[in-house]
């Protein structure tokens, strides 16, 4: 045998070899794996299509429905089965949007799957649906599908609190992939919506279908024997008043500035009402946002998306007053008997601070240091109390970290001390008279509107910090049981009797003080006016306030910028939210009997 065909003959064998073994694999596949494969066929001949669950409504305190459901159309289109240009062309003339848009929406569905639906018009209007449901023989590949958007019952916004949906990110869709989101599903961006998203958002069911080997459909997979069923979101329940909160809401706007307004319950934390001035309308961003109103939104210049009631930080004023006389009283530097003498100036070596433009009160004690609010009273108390304890007070009662709330994005200032100070200026490099301005409650201290609410709770219930929060409890649609949420709370260690004697004297603010407009009718209305210095213009107007005196069921803070004194404009919002709350809805708040200036309430 020459050479030739020696090399004929090897690559003959070469070649039996490889299709004999090609020939035992196709052997081994059709005997041995079959039933495996056989599956892999059949899983390839499902399509699973994400039926969305409706999310957990809002409840407040007394059983109102304040966040519902309603549908909402959303037509699909499965990207393997819409191919056809006659389609396109139909299906965008009937949801009235060009092609070149109806492609893009489309695309977007490529980028996952070409065989799964992808949303390509959402919110559709009743009729429009109809009219679409009529030419659906014509549009294979397209479908129909009933979600679900929020609902608004009442005719309040409390956009900040409640918050919004928005389509689910491509990084959070990485993040939560494992919690069965897909790229269509829309999830809590803000406010509750956000915060409570795992206990809202329910828990999807599954419809099955047949396809052939292009994805066109078959047919029901076992008539809808293995279809999973939806399970709606858990209810919250709410300890928002909604009556009260629409009435904060009314009263802030009629300002017509900006500002906030927290009213807390003392007995255990929960938030009455909060708003934050200006707001927006949460129909906006509902279902299909308009885009033009939102553009507005996010470009007005009085900034509606910044949540005022826990984002915003201001001087505290002569509100902080308070805290510095809770101190004193209980390191036992002063006695409520003790007066000083105000000659309308303080001195501080070459420094010279006014007391109320330089008029002075004449001899003054801890009562009446409050109920007019001396500025020279507490220039010298703070002296005397010292910074540290100054500090450690203000620590204690919850300023200078966040309070906690449920509801993301709050923020809090630093609370000054030696540390703070050194850090800023340098050891040596500050000297008392940083301490004069933090006596009154100005330099660098600030706070929020919560927290200052918080504060007031605090001094309501003699002592007792509790957690804010917004929700009490949820419901699973499996239980007809409300789960309580757990807030921490905390008894201070600072003795009643102190507490006893600031309120006799934020009582007296309101009888005969600076704060005479937030009176109300058969109330005993404690507070406390505050003016927030504001190098940009007007000062910001502070009122704090709790009632009834001998067992307070409400405390709030309301800040109004820009409109000057607390007792003018903050006070009398304040008198009638307690007003609402405490006598009932159908009463109007009395502006007290007493008139008189309000100009000395810094």
């Amino acid at each position: 045998m020459d050479k030739i065909q020696q090399k004929a003959l090897t690559a003959s064998l070469v070649v039996i070899a490889v299709f004999a073994v090609l020939f035992l694999r196709l052997i081994y596949l059709q005997v041995f794996e079959y039933k495996e494969l056989g599956s892999i066929s059949d899983a390839n001949s499902l399509r699973r299509i994400w039926i969305q669950p409706p999310r957990g409504r809002m409840i407040d305190r007394n059983g109102t429905i304040v966040v519902d459901n309603q549908p909402l159309y959303t037509v699909k289109v499965i990207p393997s089965e819409f191919t056809d240009s006659l389609k396109k062309s139909t299906l965008a003339s009937l949801l009235h949007i060009t092609g070149e848009e109806l492609m893009e929406r489309i695309q977007k569905g490529f980028k996952y799957n070409r065989f799964s639906p992808v949303a390509v018009g959402r919110d559709i209007e009743p009729q429009e649906m109809m009219r679409l449901s009529e030419n659906l023989w014509q549009l294979p590949g397209v479908m129909i599908e009933v979600e679900n958007k929020r609902k608004y019952p009442l005719q309040i916004n409390a956009s900040h609190t409640f918050g919004y949906l928005n389509f689910i990110s491509k990084d959070q869709l990485e993040e939560m992939a494992d919690k069965g989101y897909t790229p269509d599903d829309k999830t809590g961006s803000k406010g509750l919506e956000k915060q409570y998203e795992d206990h809202l958002r329910g828990e999807k069911g599954a419809r099955f279908e047949l396809v052939n080997s292009i994805g066109k459909f078959a047919g029901k997979f076992e008539n809808g024997a293995r279809d999973q069923p939806f399970i709606n979101g858990s209810d919250l329940y709410l300890t928002l008043d909604a009556g009260l909160q629409k009435l904060a809401e009314d009263l802030l706007k009629e300002t017509e500035k900006s500002g906030a307004v927290v009213a807390i319950d003392p007995n255990d934390g929960g938030i009455l009402a909060m708003t934050s001035q200006p707001d927006y309308e949460l129909e906006i961003l509902n279902g299909k946002t308009d885009s033009e109103r939102w553009t507005g939104i996010v470009r007005d210049p009085d900034k509606p998306l910044f949540n005022r009631a826990i984002q915003a930080a201001y001087p505290p004023g002569s509100v902080y007053k308070l805290l510095l006389a809770i101190a004193a009283l209980e390191e036992n530097v002063i006695t409520p008997e003790k007066k000083i003498y105000c000659t309308g100036v303080f001195r501080l070596g070459r420094g010279r601070f006014l007391c109320h433009g330089g008029q002075g009160h004449g001899p003054v004690n801890l009562e009446r240091s409050i109920i007019e609010s001396c500025n020279t009273y507490y220039y010298n108390l703070i002296f005397d109390l010292g910074f540290e304890k100054w500090t450690k007070y203000g620590k204690m009662l919850g300023f200078g970290k966040t309070t906690g709330i449920d509801l993301p994005g709050e923020r809090s200032s630093p609370l000054p001390s030696v540390e703070y100070y050194d850090k800023r200026y340098g050891k040596g490099k500050w000297t008392k008279g940083y301490l004069v301005s933090l006596a009154i409650g100005q330099g660098e201290l600030n706070t929020t509107p919560l927290q200052l609410a918080a504060f007031a709770a605090t001094v309501a219930n003699k002592g007792t910090r509790h957690q804010p929060h917004l929700v009490k409890g949820y419901r699973p649609k499996s239980s007809d049981n409300i789960v309580p949420l757990e807030f921490t709370k905390k008894k201070l260690p600072i003795s009643e009797k102190t507490f006893e004697r600031v309120h006799q004297a934020m009582y007296g603010v309101v009888e005969r003080g600076t704060g005479r407009l937030a009176a109300v009718k058969n109330v005993k209305v404690a507070g406390k006016t505050g003016t927030a210095q504001n190098p940009h213009g007007k000062d910001h107007a502070w009122f704090v306030a709790f009632a009834p005196l001998e067992k307070p069921t409400i405390a709030l803070a309301v800040l109004v910028e820009n409109a000057g004194y607390g007792g003018s404009v903050s006070a009398p919002i304040a008198g009638k939210l307690i007003n609402y709350y405490v006598n009932g809805p159908d009463t109007i708040a009395a502006k007290g009997s007493k008139t008189g200036s309000q100009e000395n309430d810094l």
